[in-house]
């Protein structure tokens, strides 16, 4: 198990904890699993972004269907 120290502006702190408190309750290791499923959260949202973006530039190159080449815009008519 890692440890990490870091440093948050008091406002932030003050409403985690809060939130940490109210959520899962008082006790001993209740920031660690906070801070844990915010991290979990937070790094799952960055891979779906990643993986969003190169579906997106896949759409904007294209598909090659037999002789013809289709891209995103052309398919739903866009025209910028």
């Amino acid at each position: 198990m890692g440890t990490i120290t870091i440093n948050l502006n008091d406002g932030l702190e003050q409403s985690f904890r809060e939130t940490v408190r109210e959520e899962l309750g008082v006790g001993k290791g209740k920031l660690g699993t906070a801070v844990q499923q915010a991290l979990t959260a937070w790094i799952k949202e960055k891979k779906h972004d990643e993986i969003s973006q190169r579906q997106i530039q896949l759409m904007k190159k294209g598909f090659k269907l037999g002789k013809y080449m289709f891209n995103r815009d052309d398919l739903h008519d866009r025209k910028y």
